[in-house]
C-alpha cells in the first residue's frame, strides 16, 4: 500500500523516538499484527501516522500488565471502538489485578533498595 497522499505521515525512527520503544519491538508489533503501519512509501518503507503512534502508545501501556497477544489486540479494539460494559469491566478487574503485582514486585524492591542503602550506611 502506498502513502496516502495528503495524510501526514512518519517513518519508523521518528515513531520510535515519540513512543520510545525499539525498531525492533515496533517492527515485532508490525509483524504480528498489533500495529501494522497505516503506509508504505514507494520504496517499501513503512509510515505511520498519529494514530498508529497512539496505539504503540496503548501497547506500552497494555505490555506490562501481562496480557498476551491476543488479549492486548482485543484490549486495543475495546480502548479504540468500545465494547460491551462485560467485557470492559473483565479487562479492569485484568488490569488492576496486574497493576497489584507490579506495585508489590515495586514494594520489594524499593526494600531491598532500603536494605543496601543501609548496608552502605553501616
Amino acid at each position: 500500500m502506498a502513502a496516502n497522499k495528503g495524510a501526514v505521515t512518519m517513518q519508523i525512527g521518528e515513531v520510535a523516538e515519540r513512543t520510545q520503544l525499539s525498531l525492533r519491538t515496533i517492527r515485532h508489533y508490525d509483524q504480528v499484527g498489533l500495529a501494522p503501519p497505516s503506509a508504505r512509501s514507494d520504496g517499501g518503507f513503512r509510515l505511520y501516522t498519529e494514530s498508529d503512534v497512539e496505539r504503540l502508545h496503548h501497547i506500552r501501556r497494555i505490555t506490562p500488565l501481562g496480557f498476551s497477544l491476543e488479549e492486548t489486540a482485543e484490549l486495543l479494539t475495546v480502548i479504540e471502538h468500545g465494547s460491551t460494559n462485560e467485557t470492559i469491566t473483565e479487562f479492569l478487574e485484568q488490569a488492576r489485578t496486574a497493576r497489584e503485582k507490579l506495585a508489590r514486585k515495586v514494594r520489594q524492591a524499593d526494600e531491598l533498595i532500603a536494605t543496601l542503602e543501609q548496608r552502605l550506611a553501616d
